[in-house]
């Protein structure tokens, strides 16, 4: 995090005095496109329904939101604003609170500020002016306690673009998302099948509330997405014409201005393309400034293709002779192969290594369904059944995602998993009855008899342990950060709840190098490199440690 400030100082005292253009994207209003602004009537019906008209907001039995609105974008905005208000209060105040938590300082939170403000000048100009409509009416109610960092529309605007913000300067947003697609004789029916995991972690509280969006726009395409209070933008999602969307971060340069945040283009894809040519034609429109790999599935088209976009290229990648497309966080087309950022993070980073697990795993299994897809998103263990560790960043269930979804698209069919991780229940939904549903019927829209179970893993010890760990390994950071000291045997409880993740041993190795124990630490870090490591920068850190204490 000191990088990132530095960078953002850095940034800011050199741009100071090149404010033009913020002014106006602090003034800018999107147009309203109803003839009167009016805030809709809210009627709670208990704990778990709120409905306006034809709208709602309930919650099913796995404990997920399902929010059904209709209407022009001021409509929707603001319906789905009043619905679910305390879920996007939450949200915001949980978002805050974490940033908040990563920049204590007052000084350095002005200087965010401010930087935010420059640093999103041109956003205004790159988003359609239907989905800042929308963002308009949701912001009108967000909450006052913010009004320093932004007011109300610019910061519900700015959140849209944390993602990429987060990502173009520490990848801080890249933690690990992956994506498969099969079709024809990989498929058990022969259909299209879709599986993948949103790997983006910014707390458990943050994870808590997802949402089950389902849009009837006045404009477009109905369609599904899997989002959370206050986010208009797309990370997963497939529109009524069995067109799909999923979004997985590459490597990216720091750029110095925002343009279209990657959420935004999917969501206009989702929106208004029903073919794999028309969703390419919306994203070549677009200007992001993040680099991102889009997974367009169609039923029309029966297959699903990459979109690779950054700030400086382009390029669609389509397998050849296959019915299997594989997608991690590095690029696959042409456009990228010479890219030397692309080639260094499949080099550095874990991405390499969950490609190379999703198609050892695929080729395991004979004939996909949906089940099988859910047993490979849930697994846990690294190539060729490695035991790596829980929450090992190379693994396919790194025990962190937010959620994960399975969608077969030629049925109109889509599982949403529920907490915890994609270990819950997967929800299923059918689109067919979901657009069809009666106006006045207020009742959940699970298929019931379409779920897939939860996973076993949850009732194990193992499990049990993980959950320990998790609760340690925030303590033990806590106390590397303020160099503290450890009561006497939380070094073997903590890594025994987590044997086989060498972060256990190398977090170990750095309190005991801090405390001067240098024969101790030793031990830990040569432990360390004895597992799976996550990244080579990881690798070398440690080696790093191991060369200080023999000198």
């Amino acid at each position: 995090m000191k990088i990132v400030f530095k960078i953002i100082l850095f940034l800011f005292i050199g741009t100071t005095f090149l404010s033009c253009g913020i002014s106006k994207s602090l003034q800018d209003k999107p147009q309203l496109a109803s003839s009167k602004f009016e805030k809709p009537i809210i009627e709670k019906r208990n704990d778990s329904l709120f409905v306006s008209g034809e709208n709602f907001l309930i919650k099913n039995k796995q404990q997920l939101w399902e929010l059904h609105v209709t209407g022009d974008e001021l409509q929707r905005g603001l319906l789905i604003g009043g619905l679910s208000e305390d879920l996007f209060l939450n949200q915001e105040r949980i978002f805050f609170s974490k940033i908040q938590e990563m920049v204590p300082s007052t000084f350095k939170q002005k200087v965010l500020r401010q930087f935010l403000k420059w640093y999103n000048r041109k956003l205004y100009l790159h988003i359609p002016e239907e989905f800042k409509t929308e963002i308009y009416g949701i912001s009108e109610y967000a909450s006052n306690d913010f009004n320093s960092i932004a007011p109300k529309y610019l910061r519900n605007l700015y959140l849209h673009g944390a993602h990429d913000i987060g990502h173009a300067l520490q990848d801080l947003a890249l933690v690990g998302c992956s994506s498969m697609a099969v079709w024809g004789d990989k498929s058990e029916d022969g259909s299209l099948l879709i599986g993948r995991n949103f790997d983006f972690y910014a707390g458990d509280d943050f994870a808590k509330d997802k949402i089950i969006l389902f849009v009837k726009p006045e404009k477009g395409i109905p369609f599904m997405n899997v989002t959370w209070g206050g986010m208009i933008g797309v990370l997963s999602g497939m529109n009524a014409e069995g067109l799909t969307v999923t979004i997985n971060a590459g490597k990216s340069d720091i750029p110095l201005v925002a343009k279209t945040p990657i959420s935004i283009v999917t969501r206009e894809i989702l929106q208004y393309a029903s073919t794999i040519d028309e969703a390419i034609a919306i994203a070549k429109k677009r200007e992001v400034f993040v680099s991102e790999s889009i997974m367009v599935g169609s039923a029309k088209d029966k297959k699903a293709v990459l979109i690779e976009m950054a700030s400086d290229n382009f390029d669609v990648y389509e397998v050849e002779n296959s019915n299997q497309l594989v997608c991690s966080n590095h690029f696959q087309s042409k456009a990228y192969q010479s890219d030397e950022r692309n080639v260094e993070h499949i080099k550095e980073s874990h991405s390499k290594y969950r490609f190379d697990r999703m198609n050892e795993l695929l080729d395991e299994k004979d004939k996909m369904n949906p089940q099988k897809m859910a047993e490979i998103l849930r697994n846990k263990d690294g190539l060729a059944e490695l035991k790596i560790g829980f929450g090992n960043e190379k693994a396919l269930n790194q025990l962190r995602a937010h959620h994960a979804v399975i969608f077969k698209p030629e049925q109109l069919m889509v599982w949403v998993s529920s907490n915890p991780y994609q270990l819950g229940e997967f929800v299923a939904y059918d689109l067919n009855e979901v657009f069809s549903k009666m106006k006045g019927d207020f009742t959940v829209s699970v298929k019931e008899s379409a779920i897939i179970p939860k996973d076993d893993f949850l009732n194990t010890k193992e499990y049990a342990d993980y959950e320990k760990f998790r609760i340690l390994d925030r303590k033990l950071d806590k106390v590397l950060k303020e160099k503290l000291t450890l009561e006497t045997g939380f070094a073997k409880e903590y890594q025994n709840l987590n044997p086989d993740f060498w972060l256990v041993y190398s977090k170990i190795g750095e309190y005991y190098f801090q405390k001067g124990w240098y024969k101790a630490a030793e031990i830990e870090f040569k432990k360390a490199l004895e597992k799976e490591i996550t990244t080579l920068p990881d690798r070398k850190k440690i080696e790093n440690y191991l060369k200080k204490i023999n000198k």
